[in-house]
């Protein structure tokens, strides 16, 4: 536990005092990274699984995909083996898979708290906040583009959020700043006002190279060289499109050790078939090229099977959340991410809503719930989103960031141990007693139930004698609660100003851009 204001000591005597002064202080508390102790929920069998992967290395060795405007990957898969035809790229049976097989099953990203370091992989679930709205919303101001002065507000958010692990990376686009620098003031807001681990800028490969050079300051140059202090998220240009931006942004991370989220950003019925399977066919396809050139470029480069899937109104074109056909994708995505041994990225706090109301937090609580038993060990997107991921949304950060929570206890299965089989406490009671006062509940009733931090559960006079408040309404409180309880975690004043200074230098050697 890091603790930037130490809670106040009891004292002897006035208990209900104390406990009073207890829930009140401020303690800034990150929970772990989840390890799961529940089974995965597999949607496909085994069979569906071999027809699934046979289609995804017909797709490549047939009709293949395209590296577009990168001469220096062409070359990489001519070498490879690959068949180059103009910018198409048809990979031979296996070839993809095999060169998979060099790409760790999980990887440790550091945070320079090495208390907060997470473990990516395996059984264990990493909860990282919204990533890309231009806008952002709250009670107060409505929706608006985002400022940096709203990105530097989440980030605080997210750092004092208990149960999200990771600072994440663009949680909103500050539109103030100028195209080519923001990525500059993003950087160093996650450096220096949190400690969790972060995610680094993939919008040109220069930005990614700065993302690289800023970790050196922070980390030192030995230490990001031998471990991987960065994730970054390279979208596939669904269908099977591999753009130089992001390809260009990829071989900087691969070739420095740090990790990339390889994800197709689907809607289905638009970018990819209609059928669950067949949109499953064309992310295995696009995930195993991506992943496959990662290793082309380092072998042994960490990354991240992902899969952002929606469906879409066929109506409106506009992408649904929450449905059931973006779960059955999920999980079966999930599925064949452990099938090649590779970390998985998924799901999130997905919703259409334009407001954080039942609509949201239905769709939000599908979503989540998918992303916890389909396997997922990194989940971008986990709070904060609205408006299909064109809003970042203060109200609905701390209302999802609440309810992460719930995942951590569902994630933590059935204590079977003989305390908790309480069969003390069954003596002890007896027929027709409670259990309130029994020695086992005195003994685990701090600890025994999640709690919000936000939902109201308090009766209904008590509820209407403070204003019958609404959930957001109780959301604008503890944003504001949390914002003025900030106090930024210690930081080397010297390596604090050499990130500034190259902030500086960085800005001043170049003229604004707002395209």
């Amino acid at each position: 536990m890091s603790e930037a204001a130490a809670p106040k000591r009891r004292t002897r005597g006035g208990g209900g005092a104390a406990r009073r002064a207890e829930r009140t202080s401020v303690q800034i508390e990150t929970a772990k990274y989840i390890e799961r102790n529940i089974p995965n929920f597999e949607v496909l069998s085994e069979e569906a699984l071999d027809i699934i992967e046979a289609n995804a290395e017909t797709i490549l060795a047939e009709v293949g995909v395209n590296f577009v405007d990168n001469p220096a990957a062409l070359q990489r898969w001519r070498d490879a083996g690959a068949t180059v035809e103009g910018e198409r790229v048809r990979i031979p049976r296996g070839l993809a898979k095999k060169l998979c097989a060099t790409a760790p099953s999980e990887f440790t990203q550091h945070a320079r708290n090495p208390e907060k370091s997470v473990v990516i992989g395996g059984k264990n679930m990493v909860l990282a906040p919204v990533y890309g709205p231009p806008f952002v919303r709250d009670a107060e101001g409505g929706r608006r583009y985002a400022t940096m002065d709203d990105f530097n507000k989440f980030v605080k958010l997210a750092y004092m959020s208990k149960w999200l692990h990771h600072s994440g990376g663009t949680v909103c686009e500050p539109t103030d700043i100028p195209v080519n620098k923001r990525h500059l003031d993003m950087l160093l807001a996650h450096m220096t006002l949190s400690d969790k681990p972060f995610m680094g800028s993939v919008t040109d490969p220069s930005r990614a190279q700065d993302s690289v050079e800023m970790c050196e300051i922070l980390f030192g140059k030995e230490f990001v060289q031998n471990n991987t202090v960065m994730t970054s998220l390279t979208n596939i240009n669904s269908p099977m499109t591999f753009d130089d931006v992001m390809m260009g942004a990829l071989e900087v991370y691969a070739a420095n050790n740090q990790a990339c989220i390889i994800s197709p950003f689907i809607v289905g019925g638009a970018m990819a078939p209609v059928s669950v399977a067949g949109t499953l066919v064309q992310v295995l396809a696009e995930v195993l090229a991506g992943v496959a050139y990662s290793q082309l470029v380092r072998p042994g480069a960490p990354v991240i099977f992902g899969a952002m899937v929606t469906s879409i109104d066929m109506n409106s074109g506009a992408p649904t959340f929450g449905t059931p056909e973006a779960s059955h994708i999920t999980y079966g995505a999930g599925q064949l991410a452990r099938r090649l041994n590779l970390p998985f990225r998924s799901a999130g706090s997905f919703c259409g809503s334009k407001l954080p109301d039942a609509q949201a937090a239905y769709e939000t609580a599908n979503s989540l719930n998918m992303g916890l038993l389909s396997g997922v060990n990194f989940m971008l997107h986990s709070c904060g989103w609205l408006e299909g991921g064109l809003v970042a949304d203060f109200e609905k950060f701390v209302m999802d960031a609440d309810q992460l929570g719930t995942l951590h206890g569902l994630a933590k299965g059935v204590d079977m141990s003989e305390d908790a089989q309480a069969m003390d406490a069954i003596r002890e009671v007896g027929p027709g007693g409670h259990y309130l006062g029994c020695a086992h509940t005195q003994a685990n009733f701090k600890t025994a139930f999640w709690k919000s931090d936000l939902l109201d559960y308090k009766p209904f006079e008590t509820w209407e004698e403070e204003g019958a408040r609404d959930t957001r309404t109780l959301a604008t409180k503890r944003v504001e609660y949390l914002i003025n309880n900030y106090q930024a975690p210690a930081l080397d004043p010297e390596i604090k100003a050499r990130l500034e200074a190259y902030v500086a230098e960085k800005k001043a050697s170049m003229p604004d851009a707002f395209m």
